[in-house]
């Protein structure tokens, strides 16, 4: 017995320390680790994207069919000291397929730290702190969420710490682009969704201030992110099926008031969506920057979406090291993950069976559960009907990410509910003691998870240019020209991040770059441009070619057939020329 009450305080214990003492304790742990390593990955093209546009600058001006230098290459990295919010609106309305207000925001946020002497060169570290500082705030904005929710503050707190935690939290906190931003603005509308269904239920008007509100907020969630709208159109769904299921309940005219004022947030909200369509749609959406999203039509295309929306949903949790070169820590990884998740869905699933039988927990279960199967709908529908793989971008479930960490928080906050029956779990007290002890185990295991991401272990990025330039610079051994075909800002980026750690490591930063436009009405002109270039270098010379589309023929070229190892990102190949 005194085992048992010795085990029953140590797991309790954390729940009786001060409310807000407990909440700035998982705000800390948050902060250090969206703070770690946070300049340890190279930035990849859309991050340099982020950086050009958020300083003002413009892709454009790096010169194309030329050599340029490492300098000329890197420019578009520079302040801009004349430059307007203007201009980067129109910029962005131009080249880039997101709307401005994070651009905009950051610019600031840039100009203070300069102007505070924080800031003297920018680098990959410092365009980075505005997300991780945005992602620190959503640990109280979900604390907010699941308490309003759930009305526990207990739930509040778990969904706290596990927002701290959270590996795909992390990993958008330490990507320098918008996905906290715009995670921010989930919350705050998936928080106006439950106070509407709730009085909507409890037969209340909806206030002109929550509508008001709502549409303030689902407005800056469109103009953060354009998939944002899938988080609306979900939440739409949700209220429209949940009103309905009471509709019987009230009076005419209590409903009418209550569709007139949903009906108002609609068109506000819309309102904003409508502006962004007429500005997108005349300029040609992205210019061609979302085509990697088409999928392939083979029977991959029809297998591979659910499996992409599995690999997101696990890291929200927990993630181990499944991207090691170690393949016995792959297999191990992969081992305990699997053995984690044989734990934990049994465990949910019993877990929600309870929350669904106490009047407390049932609404917000049904709304969040509703909520989430509605976007993941979504998600599906698009990919298979309009052939648009969103699975394939895990940054995309930002639109629901906040919903799945305050559902979790509900779930893991009922042991602790004194008035839970528990009449179909034919089991003893130690074992629903037991019970509260998954909260530990899930948070272990998604602390151990954000390490992973920090020690580049898991979320990996897209590209790998530090691999591509220790293969490079161990290799050179005459002057380099590195080149690739041209297509868009994307391929600006690819050679910006081997720019970048050509210039971090002070070695070979005489190098040259070249990037060919891409002429698809005739196939080998590249490859005629870049031929016409090294005729006139006289000097020994060698062409590495990166991601380039054109079949290589170089007079006075030998291909070196060297076995090089594959890179994340980076297709190439070196030609030493005479």
């Amino acid at each position: 017995m005194l085992k048992v009450r010795l085990y029953r305080q140590w797991i309790n214990q954390l729940f009786y320390v001060n409310n807000w003492i407990l909440l700035v304790f998982w705000i800390v742990i948050g902060s250090i680790l969206r703070f770690t390593n946070l300049s340890a990955k190279s930035p990849w093209t859309d991050e340099f994207a982020t950086m050009v546009f958020s300083l003002g600058n413009d892709f454009r001006t790096v010169p194309l069919n030329q050599l340029i230098s490492l300098d000329t290459l890197l420019q578009p990295l520079q302040f801009n000291t004349n430059v307007s919010i203007s201009n980067i609106i129109s910029l962005l309305l131009e080249e880039d397929n997101h709307p401005p207000l994070y651009f905009i925001l950051n610019h600031l946020w840039i100009n203070l730290l300069s102007y505070l002497g924080i800031v003297r060169n920018i680098d990959i570290g410092i365009m980075r702190t505005l997300p991780a500082f945005l992602g620190i705030l959503s640990i109280p904005g979900i604390y907010i969420l699941s308490s309003i929710s759930f009305r526990s503050r207990l739930a509040g707190q778990i969904s706290a710490a596990l927002m701290a935690v959270s590996p795909y939290g992390i990993y958008l906190a330490q990507e320098a682009r918008h996905y906290t931003f715009a995670i921010l603005f989930v919350i705050a509308s998936l928080l106006c969704l439950i106070i509407a269904i709730k009085r909507i239920r409890e037969d209340l008007i909806v206030p002109y201030w929550l509508v008001l509100v709502w549409s303030l907020v689902n407005s800056i969630g469109l103009s953060i992110h354009y998939f944002f709208c899938l988080t609306l159109i979900s939440e739409i769904i949700t209220l429209v099926f949940l009103a309905r299921s009471q509709s019987q309940r009230k009076s005419l005219i209590l409903q009418k008031i209550n569709y007139y004022r949903i009906f108002l947030i609609i068109i506000g909200t819309s309102c904003t969506g409508l502006i962004w369509l007429l500005a997108i749609i005349p300029k040609g959406y992205g210019n061609d920057m979302i085509s990697w999203i088409h999928p392939i039509n083979n029977i991959l295309y029809f297998i591979s979406p659910p499996f992409q929306l599995l690999a997101v949903w696990i890291p929200m949790v927990s993630l181990l090291p499944v991207e090691s070169s170690s393949i016995p820590i792959v297999i191990l990884s992969g081992l305990i993950l699997l053995l984690f998740f044989i734990y934990l869905v049994p465990y949910i699933l019993r877990e929600v069976k309870v929350g669904l039988k106490n009047k407390q927990f049932r609404l917000p279960f049904i709304i969040f559960i509703f909520f989430i199967s509605i976007v993941i709908s979504l998600f599906l529908i698009i990919t298979y009907l309009a052939k648009l793989d969103l699975t394939r971008g895990a940054r995309y479930s930002f639109t629901y990410f906040p919903a799945v960490i305050a559902l979790l928080g509900g779930i893991l906050a009922i042991p602790w509910q004194d008035n839970i029956q528990h009449q179909f779990l034919k089991t003893d007290p130690f074992f629903l003691l037991n019970r509260k002890i998954g909260f530990y185990i899930i948070w272990i295991m998604g602390l151990l998870g954000s390490i992973t991401v920090l020690v580049n272990l898991g979320y990996q990025k897209y590209y790998r240019p530090e691999q591509f330039v220790n293969i490079f610079e161990n290799t050179v051994s005459h002057h380099a020209v590195i080149v690739t075909t041209h297509k868009s800002l994307v391929q600006i980026g690819e050679m910006m991040g081997i720019g970048l750690e050509l210039r971090n490591s002070q070695k070979l930063t005489n190098t040259s770059f070249l990037l060919v436009n891409e002429d698809k009405k005739y196939s080998s002109q590249e490859t005629k441009t870049l031929q016409t270039i090294v005729e006139n270098i006289k000097d020994p010379l060698e062409v590495w070619t990166v991601n380039f589309n054109d079949s290589i023929k170089l007079k006075n070229c030998d291909f070196d057939k060297k076995k090089y190892p594959h890179i994340d990102g980076y297709r190439y190949e070196r030609y030493i020329c005479n």
